[in-house]
């Protein structure tokens, strides 16, 4: 009785009282919690307006300036008035417009477009790394629900056979030695159940801490469809896009040297009042134009040093490039041919269970009639409990590799 209420209790948890919730569920709450997606999304938003500045630099820079003087005379001592003019005041709006040309403009714009596409770039990397993660456990778990429920099965079918074998026990058809043999058999799967019953619950607990959740709640996991997904032609593979930005940035800063050796121009002016107070003050208004231009000459070479430099990290990044690129293809081809071993024990798996199972028919028949051995019997159950074990962790073996590798070959 207390077999039976053991494994009405624990179907009843995973199937009655408990929540369903699937793997999207999983995935949107860490992407919504993760610090680091919200850490790359603001900045993002910062290199938008960085550009944005660097925008608002190009523009007429408008200042206001007032400023005022007095220096006295007492006695004929103090200042020369030559050089202080006594007292002045002037009050004038100052404008500053840089000339800059449409190349020097497209190279400064380009440099913030490469850094904000950086972090586009690394966020959507740190995206896929949560949803391996979130997908692994998520595997996990469901493969120990699953463990459970057959172990569940299990303990019904010892149970019932268990009522049986007591019957025939007690008409002398099996000694008590072997019912008690069987007994103990039907009691260690009880506890078997239990402990992976606990086990779903820290595999439960551990998928909600991964996504950013503070939940014990016992729920129940919904089979998730994980598949293969097409791959994708190496041009468009996403772990690539971080060299091909770093040599971008790296061809970048080579024109930002260059620009910085082009003249510089730029519009000065104002208008305003501006008096020592000594000749007509009233009419000493006005304005003023000029312009300022530097013209680089000499350096010392540094130019040139510079640009080697940058030829030098740039082989270095394409020699990177290349031994991830090798890399990247031999983890793939190891990760398919894994993939297929896993599928050929899976049919062997398969095979050993339909006779494991045609062995314990022919034992319930065989012990009804007294013909079958208790420990043959025992033996036939203990057998088929380790063959569903192994079909469920290969079958978590491969729903792992197939996560691994679309985490790989796929971009989302």
């Amino acid at each position: 009785m207390r077999v039976i209420l053991s494994i009405i209790f624990v179907v009843f948890c995973f199937k009655s009282y408990s929540q369903e919730k699937d793997l999207n569920y999983f995935i949107a709450t860490a992407e919504k919690n993760s610090p680091l997606l919200i850490d790359y999304k603001n900045q993002i938003q910062s290199a938008t307006l960085d550009s944005l500045l660097n925008l608002a630099t190009r523009k007429p820079q408008v200042n206001g300036i007032l400023f005022g003087n007095y220096a006295p005379v007492i006695n004929d001592f103090g200042y020369d008035t030559t050089l202080s003019n006594g007292q002045t005041f002037s009050g004038l709006i100052g404008v500053n417009q840089k000339i800059i040309g449409k190349n020097r403009s497209t190279i400064q714009s380009q440099t913030f477009k490469l850094v904000k596409d950086g972090l586009i770039s690394n966020k959507k990397i740190a995206l896929k790394d949560l949803k391996k993660v979130i997908v692994s456990q998520y595997i996990s778990a469901v493969a120990t629900s699953e463990q459970v429920e057959n172990n569940i099965k299990t303990a019904s079918l010892l149970k019932d056979e268990a009522l049986v074998l007591k019957k025939l026990a007690q008409n002398s058809v099996y000694k008590q030695t072997d019912y008690l043999l069987f007994t103990a058999t039907v009691k260690q799967q009880e506890l078997t159940v239990l402990q992976l019953k606990q086990q779903y619950q820290n595999d439960l607990g551990l998928l909600h801490y991964l996504s950013g959740e503070t939940d014990t709640t016992f729920v129940y996991l919904k089979t998730p469809d994980i598949a293969l997904k097409s791959n994708l032609k190496e041009a468009k593979i996403m772990f690539l896009k971080s060299f091909e930005i770093d040599s971008l940035k790296l061809q970048n800063q080579k024109s930002l040297i260059d620009l910085a050796y082009k003249p510089s121009f730029s519009l000065l002016g104002d208008a305003g009042y501006m008096s020592t107070f000594t000749n007509l003050p009233h009419k000493n208004f006005g304005v003023s134009l000029g312009f300022g231009l530097s013209i680089p000459i000499y350096d010392g070479n540094q130019r040139s040093l510079q640009h080697q430099k940058i030829t030098a990290a740039l082989a270095t990044n394409l020699a990177y490039k290349n031994n991830f690129n090798k890399q990247y293809q031999q983890q793939l081809l190891i990760l398919k041919q894994r993939l297929k071993q896993v599928e050929e024990i899976e049919n062997q798996l398969k095979s050993q269970l339909s006779i494991a199972e045609t062995l314990i028919e022919a034992n319930k028949k065989l012990l009804l009639t007294g013909d079958a051995q208790i420990t043959e019997f025992v033996i036939a159950i203990d057998n088929i409990i380790t063959i569903q074990n192994s079909i469920s962790q290969n079958n978590i073996n491969k729903l792992q590799l197939i996560n691994e590798i679309n985490y790989w070959s796929f971009n989302e």
